[in-house]
């Protein structure tokens, strides 16, 4: 295995799945200088590092998750819907104090994270963080998958809406001179005021980065935006972030769309429920060339009681991307396991579910030019996988639960090896 991290390395499998084509029977790679220099089939050019029977899959690209969850030892219960479990979520936070004094926590937090998600095959990370720290910073640098940094903002009182708008900028600006991707996360509708909107819109596009916000996930969401009450009202005036006497003015999810559309290349998060909203799911339509739909199955299953609606999103054109949301909702950081859960309910093919999970997450984060694809000129992202014997279909059979992660590689380097027993 040392030789793949050398100099220029021949690699061969029984299957190569490419998501650039059909995938390949006894296919071989190049790695050069950390990027996939040829792909073939049939006897490799010189000699390679045989895997046998195994897989070789694109690098998967997890295109939304909350890495700060990855030290909690199981998600928060998810009883009583998105608002209760946001209210366990404040308090845990609130729990750990000051943010100075919670961002060791938060660094370790970032490194278990990302070096369980190497373990299972993942090599690019779409992080959505809400502490910026040098500590924090230097987590994410470790050298394992590469990461965009979406800096998350929130303020719905003029005062936290000012206070959150600067610090946005102030990260937005560590986190390049880190030598990191930066992106921009306004958190939500019922999170951000329609000022701190109006800033935001501006940022996405003055400043060109990516961007992803959490939009029509809950029907309570639905409720606030509609009437200004329910549950989401509720939990807002009990953490003191709500004024009754100058309620905030809330931006209703076919705008952000628009302002999401000013950037680059933009992801709704969740839109489980965007079905319900058509002014705002003609609108996403109608920016498919940059926006696209983050799905996190599993977190969705729990929280709403229902799966994504995918064939929705497909029949309107859109780009679907997979996450994993995070600990906080999710047992673990497992794309392929996100993949087998919309297999399993009969949403996807294998081969569409895993090109959620490379291709289209690639485009979503707009690192599409460098990973999602086994194809020559791109990083030499891949995953080397041990299925049961006897594989015909190697996408059904990546998504195996029986099938192995045996190494993980970004830009040419192992970031994970399986241990030998």
């Amino acid at each position: 295995m040392s030789s793949v991290t050398g100099g220029p390395s021949i690699l061969r499998a029984q299957h190569i799945v490419t998501m650039a084509g059909p995938p390949l029977e006894n296919g071989w790679l190049r790695i050069d200088r950390g990027r996939i220099g040829a792909v073939g089939r049939g006897k490799p050019p010189t000699a390679a590092v045989d895997f046998g029977d195994a897989i070789i899959i694109p690098g998967l690209v997890n295109a939304h998750t909350h890495l700060e969850f990855s030290g909690l030892p199981e998600p928060f219960p998810p009883g009583g819907g998105l608002p209760a479990w946001i209210g366990r979520v404040v308090a845990w936070r609130r729990s750990r104090g000051p943010v100075s004094g919670a961002a060791d926590e938060v660094a370790t937090a970032i490194r278990t994270g990302l070096h369980e998600s190497a373990a299972a095959g993942v090599t690019t990370v779409g992080e959505i963080a809400t502490t910026i720290t040098p500590a924090v910073l230097a987590a994410y640098a470790t050298g394992g998958p590469r990461v965009r940094i979406y800096r998350e903002a929130l303020g719905l009182s003029p005062a936290a809406a000012t206070a959150g708008f600067a610090q946005l900028v102030r990260d937005l600006a560590r986190v390049e001179r880190a030598g990191l991707a930066a992106g921009i996360s306004p958190h939500a509708p019922y999170s951000v005021s329609a000022p701190l909107a109006r800033r935001i819109g501006r940022a996405i596009s003055e400043q060109g980065h990516p961007a992803a916000i959490h939009l029509a996930e809950s029907l309570e969401e639905a409720e606030l935006l509609a009437t200004g009450g329910g549950p989401f009202r509720d939990l807002l005036e009990s953490l003191g972030a709500w004024d009754r006497n100058r309620p905030p003015e809330l931006v209703p999810v076919a705008d952000w769309i628009t302002r999401l559309a000013r950037g680059p290349r933009g992801l709704v998060v969740h839109a489980t429920h965007i079905g319900r909203d058509t002014a705002a799911l003609a609108r996403l339509a109608r920016h498919r060339d940059r926006l696209g739909v983050v799905i996190c199955p599993r977190t969705t299953q729990a929280l709403s009681g229902s799966l994504p609606p995918v064939a929705l999103l497909r029949s309107a054109g859109l780009r679907i991307a997979l996450g994993t949301d995070g600990r906080g909702s999710n047992p673990d950081l497992s794309l392929l396991a996100e993949c087998r859960t919309l297999v399993a309910a009969g949403l996807t093919t294998p081969a569409e579910a895993l090109a959620m999970a490379t291709v289209h997450a690639a485009w979503g984060l707009r690192l599409d030019h460098v990973c999602g694809r086994l194809a020559p000129g791109r990083a030499a992202d891949l995953v080397i996988l041990r299925p049961p014997a006897g594989t015909t279909d190697p996408c059904a059979a990546a998504l195996d639960p029986a099938t192995r992660v045996v190494a993980t590689i970004r830009s040419g380097r192992l970031v994970y090896q399986e241990a030998r027993g």
